[in-house]
């Protein structure tokens, strides 16, 4: 379960991105957060994984109070959550099948073990026959379904997604949905941010979700 009590966040010189929101967000369910640009709706994500800390309110993700969690702990956190966004900080300088590695390697998995994870990742996006690639060679697509595979690699229980299907072509997008869709059928709770209605319309024609709005920052239920 995560919950959002009366979150409010405020950045340096008085704009605030988020106004008193409260949600609730139930193990395995898979939730839309739409709006209009500068609505709130990647701030609101950031939370989860402390990349941003609330301004007041609370975070609350399986009884734990991630927004006063110690910066000693957070990288235990993110290690459940898995973060796509749009900028998605591929290694170009790396092949796809090393860039999927590196969060295993983080976390000190077994190299054996980690190439076993990280080309069933891969194999799960449609990625394998590409694991030697250089990532810069992918199509925009392509290059999406790395960044989820690099996030599942190790395994988590929670993935948020930010515009997951910006600038993709009709294809890629659906491509891009089904595999959040797969994700959530078989348990893993599924946040994404998105203005993309065809994605959040495609998604509901197929599986249950739901849908909240924000709106300068304040929530729309």
């Amino acid at each position: 379960m995560i919950e959002f009590s009366a979150v409010t966040k405020r950045y340096p010189g008085g704009h605030e991105a988020l106004k008193s929101v409260s949600l609730s967000v139930a193990d395995g369910e898979l939730l839309f957060i739409t709006g209009h640009s500068g609505a709130g709706k990647s701030t609101l994500l950031k939370l989860l994984p402390v990349i941003e800390r609330v301004t007041s309110g609370s975070v609350v993700v399986n009884g734990q109070n991630v927004s006063s969690m110690r910066a000693a702990a957070i990288p235990y956190l993110r290690r459940n959550i898995g973060q796509i966004f749009q900028d998605q900080k591929l290694l170009y300088d790396r092949s796809v099948f090393d860039n999927v590695m590196l969060p295993l390697a983080v976390t000190g998995v077994h190299p054996k073990d980690a190439a076993k994870r990280a080309r069933a990742a891969l194999d799960k996006v449609g990625l394998l026959a590409r694991e030697k690639a250089n990532p810069i060679t992918l199509s925009g697509g392509e290059q999406q379904r790395l960044a989820i595979a690099r996030a599942i690699v190790n395994r988590p229980a929670i993935i948020i997604a930010d515009e997951p299907t910006s600038n993709l072509d009709t294809d890629y997008a659906g491509e891009i949905i089904d595999l959040f869709i797969a994700f959530h059928q078989v348990g893993v709770t599924v946040m994404i941010a998105t203005h993309d209605e065809d994605a959040v319309r495609r998604a509901a024609g197929k599986t249950t979700t739901r849908n909240v709005q924000l709106k300068a920052g304040e929530l729309i239920l």
